[in-house]
């Protein structure tokens, strides 16, 4: 008689596994913890392990978790002629934009920066108009699971969609890159951020590109300035109370002892300013 190896033995990491896979899963944890045990054992290395969990962890996660805020949004209103918002668009360096309307709250498409390269090869833009090249837009709530709109992202081919709180209003944005570096880290290019220098970054000696939503005691404490922040939280703030309005694109401001360039920005807000010292005059 043949001895029965399946009480006899314990189970393999992969048996195991193929449990966890099958028509009677259990939960997350267990997954978890198998993958590390395969881990430690060199079946797959560190990087897999963490493809594994970030894969795991996106089905935990609902939109409003990773999406890009209202305020830091980079939008065109569609109102704009293309000589006020293509500097925005070649500064940021970002592939698609959302187009506001007049009303707070309306979203009328997106704009693709491909979709202008006709333009460029017309060299005219006379009769441009922004509403013929739109793209539809596509609206999700904060509370979607990311594994769910990944899966949507796939099925429609859209890389980006607005999200919009429990009143129907925009509460910011979220693309497909954003719910990938969830489970990949992150994707970064040449026009990213380093994490630890998330808000100022130098570029090159002496010319520093800061967020405009960077907080005042941040900007104080790099650059040895004493900005008050009675009044405003941010440096963008402070810039746009030293030109009273909204500045447009490559416009310069001196402010004490440095000067200031808006290198990214829409009709509504300030987003990326250079910074450079002012010398003597």
């Amino acid at each position: 008689m043949s001895e029965d190896r399946s009480s006899s033995q314990p189970r393999s990491w992969l048996e195991r596994i193929t449990d966890v896979f099958s028509d009677d899963p259990r939960n997350r944890q267990d997954i978890k913890n198998i993958v590390r045990e395969a881990a430690e054992r060199s079946i797959v290395d560190s990087e897999t392990l963490n493809i594994l969990e970030g894969a795991l962890q996106v089905s935990e996660m609902q939109v409003r978790d990773i999406m890009i805020p209202r305020s830091q949004m980079i939008s065109i209103n569609v109102s704009e002629s293309i000589k006020n918002f293509l500097p925005s668009i070649i500064e940021s360096a970002h592939s698609r934009f959302p187009v506001m309307g007049e009303g707070q709250d309306e979203v009328v498409g997106i704009l693709l920066a491909k979709d202008l390269l006709p333009l460029v090869l017309k060299n005219n833009c006379e009769d441009f108009r922004l509403k013929d090249v739109l793209r539809p837009t596509t609206f999700v709530p904060e509370s979607k699971r990311l594994n769910v709109l990944l899966r949507e992202f796939r099925a429609t081919r859209n890389h980006m969609a607005i999200v919009v709180d429990e009143f129907g209003g925009v509460a910011g944005l979220v693309t497909i890159e954003d719910v990938l570096e969830q489970i990949v880290g992150d994707i970064e290019d040449e026009h990213d951020f380093d994490e630890e220098d998330s808000l100022i970054k130098e570029v090159e000696p002496g010319i520093t590109v800061v967020k405009a939503l960077t907080p005042l005691s941040d900007f104080n404490e790099h650059f040895k300035t004493r900005f008050p922040d009675e009044d405003f939280d941010t440096i963008g703030g402070i810039v746009a109370h030293h030109f009273g309005r909204v500045p447009e694109c490559n416009e310069t401001i001196r402010i004490d002892a440095w000067m200031f360039r808006v290198i990214n920005g829409t009709s509504r807000q300030i987003n990326l300013l250079e910074v450079t010292p002012a010398g003597d005059e």
